[in-house]
């Protein structure tokens, strides 16, 4: 199963381990993370040499073969948001995760098409991450 990540990049890079964290939790569990893109140390290195367009086209097409996308979402972003969008129009599970104390938009939190969950450390995302998989999976399977 092809699981899309989603983490800030413009918008600031402080969260990098704890996006590192979530994907190594999905792929240590047997499912693919098609954007590893998000979770590379040098990615505004790899981006430079590509535009904007190109950017986009790469995060669509990747969206589209995802079976799930899962979010960290305590640094607001554009991108970020777009993408859970797109999420919902397509019908694509969707898990936004965020800090205690984050400002996460009503937007997501007042969707009913998108799951949300708080966090306060780090290590308590391994049970959600896993448990939303577990689902996503279910129906995955169920639907072939």
């Amino acid at each position: 199963m092809k699981v899309f990540f989603s983490g800030s990049i413009r918008g600031g890079r402080e969260l990098l381990p704890v996006y590192q964290y979530i994907c190594s939790i999905i792929t240590s569990n047997g499912y693919e993370v098609i954007s590893n893109h998000v979770v590379d140390p040098q990615l505004e290195k790899v981006e430079s040499s590509m535009n904007e367009r190109e950017i986009f086209e790469r995060d669509m097409l990747l969206l589209d073969q995802s079976s799930c996308l899962i979010a960290e979402v305590s640094i607001p972003s554009t991108g970020v948001g777009y993408e859970i969008c797109t999420a919902v129009y397509r019908g694509i599970p969707i898990l936004c995760l965020y800090m205690s104390g984050s400002q996460v938009s009503s937007m997501i939190l007042g969707n009913p098409y998108i799951l949300h969950q708080v966090y306060f450390k780090q290590e308590e995302l391994e049970t959600t991450v896993l448990t939303f998989l577990a689902s996503v999976h279910t129906k995955y399977r169920d639907n072939i």
